[in-house]
C-alpha cells in the first residue's frame, strides 16, 4: 500500500485546531487525474461543503493538463468527495454547530487513486497561533542544541 503526498495545506495547522480527519476519494475528470499525478494542484483557499447528502471540494486548483485536448477541465469547478453516508452525517452535524469547519490537509496518491485528507477544524485565536508559533520555536531551539552538544 504505497502512498505518495502531492500537495499539503501547511495553513490549515496554523489556522484552525484540526479536531478529526477523513480520507475521501475524490470524482474526477481524465485530464485532472494526469494533472495530479504531475503534482499540479493547490488546496490552499479550498474547503469542503456538506449539503446534507454530498461533501463537495470547493476552490482546489487543479491545473490544465498541457497534452489534453482544448475540452480539458475547469481549473477551480467543485468536485464531488466520496465519503461513507456516516461520515456525511457526521460532517453536517459538525458544521451546523458555530465555528466548525472542514478543511482539506492534503492530497495523496494510494494505489493509483487520488485521496483528500480533510479535517474538521475549529478556528484558532490570535493568541494561539502566537502560543503555537512560540512552541514550535521552543522546539527547534531545543532541537539545535542536541545537535550541538552531540546527541
Amino acid at each position: 500500500m504505497s502512498v505518495k503526498v502531492i500537495a499539503r495545506n501547511k495553513k490549515a495547522s496554523h489556522d484552525y485546531h484540526l479536531l478529526e480527519r477523513f480520507e475521501a476519494g475524490l470524482v474526477l475528470q481524465g485530464s485532472e487525474i494526469k494533472s495530479i499525478r504531475a503534482g499540479h494542484i493547490s488546496i490552499k483557499q479550498a474547503y469542503v461543503r456538506v449539503d446534507g447528502e454530498e461533501a463537495w471540494l470547493v476552490d482546489a486548483h487543479i491545473a490544465p493538463y498541457e497534452q489534453a485536448s482544448r475540452f480539458g477541465h475547469e481549473p477551480t469547478r467543485q468536485r464531488k468527495l466520496l465519503l461513507h453516508k456516516k461520515e456525511i452525517t457526521k460532517l453536517w452535524d459538525e458544521v451546523r454547530r458555530k465555528g466548525t469547519t472542514i478543511v482539506p490537509t492534503q492530497v495523496h496518491m494510494r494505489n493509483g487513486r487520488a485521496k483528500v485528507e480533510i479535517a474538521l477544524a475549529k478556528g484558532k485565536q490570535l493568541h494561539d497561533k502566537r502560543q503555537s508559533i512560540a512552541k514550535r520555536d521552543a522546539q527547534r531551539q531545543a532541537d539545535r542544541e542536541l545537535r550541538r552538544s552531540g546527541y
